[in-house]
């Protein structure tokens, strides 16, 4: 995804996790940085660019904050299958279940 371009739509920002939101802003804001660097000593040729980039942020600002609102709803997270380690919470919970089953 290119930021600073018309594809980044909202319905393509609600398939993205959290981490890469936060990812993008950053590559967005780094963007912008430069972009200003650029036309402040008389390099930039698409003055165009820094303004795609600015609603760009807006936009990811705004994806963010409606999750942490819960008007827009976060994607579903995918399980990775945990290898059988047996942790100390799991063996308390083990050694509650068998306690409960005795009685």
């Amino acid at each position: 995804m290119a930021v600073g371009t018309k594809t980044l739509a909202p319905s393509e920002l609600d398939t993205f996790e959290d981490q890469r939101l936060v990812e993008e802003l950053r590559k967005a804001k780094e963007e912008l940085f430069n972009l200003r660097f650029q036309s402040a000593t008389g390099q930039l040729e698409s003055h165009g660019r820094i303004r795609a980039v600015k609603r760009d942020i807006a936009r990811l600002y705004t994806v963010i904050r409606e999750r942490e609102l819960g008007i827009r709803a976060t994607p579903a997270a995918v399980e990775v299958p945990a290898k059988a380690k047996k942790t100390k919470a799991k063996k308390a919970d083990a050694a509650e279940a068998v306690k409960e089953e005795a009685e």
